[in-house]
């Protein structure tokens, strides 16, 4: 089969959603299958040298984040009928409603991944802007409404998709999703770990806490600084690494509060990190923080269990009830209380119970996240004869259940 992949942007400066399509490539070279993607970024582009596919980059668009781009109208009113299904990544923009609006005059089967963008986390926390998505909901309803399928990666995320906005009726998929085994890419582990070491060399010797992502206040960044700091005196050989892309402009903030809290020493901002020095961060750590008010899935959770690493997460990410049923990592409340319970309860394990679950990790890894499955889940939407939206259906993928 033919796939193709349409995001806005490649820009690793967007967080998980481009990520996400990077896997998905993965997964498709994994069954032999054939994907292209398309994106509305310049060709010259340096994040898009290392995609192993076809890509279709169209150049700029306009409008700002609602991304209008005559150059995509043209391009899928061209080519739409050149691929057994097209798979839009992202929602609320012009590239979906374009691919709607295409699919009725080509008949193009197409399929849509939300990326945890319908979680009502956004309608409590953003009010206004949920109002101005209120008023185009009923656009973005009918791009919905009409897709083969709108894909999940998790049980949790498709059911909370249904209570941000009414009507919410569409074909949901829940998908097997994660990531490819690290160990089976050729890298050597003792390299990337003195990749990282080389960014931040005065942590070696030192044990700490790592947290990656994007600077940004849904992934609870300012409840980790100020948990950390009321409890660094409880654990003096224990530092906090801040790693990933300040989207916000919130870095100097929190560096600013954490210096006034008496932490400042012992946080230490890395910056985006990727390739061997990102590798090597998650293998020396004694555990990934994620506190996060919203994560549909969390793959920076999904890789450091990958490496053998313990998670400290908030039960917003949407995977807590696998780490709890593995035991490989503690769980609490998105709040300040929530996650300074989360890091007393770490501190407090005794060196044999961190061990314990570290050995669970990576089986925890490889019996639940395995990304070429979701390529297997996708084309068997567009295998189905007839198409699934004329049978409207819900269906779990990960429990073979429709």
């Amino acid at each position: 089969m033919r796939i193709l992949h349409i995001i806005d942007t490649f820009s690793p400066v967007a967080g998980g959603p481009p990520e996400a399509v990077r896997l998905l490539v993965k997964g498709y070279q994994a069954i032999g299958a054939d994907i292209e993607v398309l994106c509305l970024d310049s060709p010259e582009s340096p994040f898009l040298h290392d995609i192993p596919c076809v890509v279709h980059a169209l150049n700029q668009s306009f409008l700002g984040k609602y991304a209008f781009s005559p150059r995509l109208w043209r391009w899928l009113g061209k080519n739409a009928r050149n691929y057994d299904g097209i798979v839009m990544n992202g929602i609320w923009t012009f590239p979906g409603l374009c691919l709607y609006l295409r699919s009725r005059r080509t008949e193009a089967r197409y399929g849509i991944f939300t990326h945890g963008a319908l979680d009502p986390w956004f309608k409590r926390k953003y009010p206004l802007k949920h109002l101005k998505k209120m008023i185009y909901w009923p656009i973005q309803h009918a791009i919905l409404h009409g897709a083969e399928a709108v894909f999940f990666t998790t049980r949790t995320e498709r059911d909370l998709a249904q209570t941000s906005f009414w009507p919410s009726k569409w074909n949901s998929v829940v998908v097997p999703y994660g990531i490819f085994d690290p160990e089976l890419d050729g890298g050597n582990p003792q390299s990337q770990i003195d990749a990282f070491y080389r960014r931040i060399p005065e942590l070696r010797g030192r044990r700490f806490l790592l947290f990656l992502g994007r600077i940004h206040e849904k992934k609870g960044c300012d409840l980790l600084l100020k948990a950390f700091a009321k409890l660094v005196g409880d654990a003096p050989e224990v530092d906090l690494v801040m790693a990933g892309p300040d989207q916000m402009g919130m870095q100097a903030k929190l560096a600013s509060l954490a210096g006034q809290l008496g932490a400042g020493a012992r946080v230490h901002w890395a910056g985006m990190i990727s390739g061997e020095v990102k590798w090597g961060a998650l293998r020396s750590c004694d555990a990934l923080v994620l506190p996060s008010h919203q994560e549909n899935f969390g793959i920076c959770v999904v890789e450091a269990l990958s490496v053998g690493r313990p998670v400290l997460i908030s039960n917003q990410v949407n995977i807590w009830h696998q780490i709890e049923e593995d035991k490989v990592g503690l769980v609490e409340d998105d709040t300040l209380s929530g996650t300074e319970k989360l890091l007393q309860r770490w501190f407090n394990l005794a060196p044999a119970e961190r061990d314990a679950m570290a050995r669970q990790a990576r089986p925890c890894f490889l019996g639940r996240f395995n990304m070429s499955k979701a390529a297997e889940a996708i084309n068997a939407i567009f295998a189905s004869n007839p198409p699934t939206r004329m049978r409207r259906i819900d269906c779990d993928w990960n429990s073979h259940v429709c």
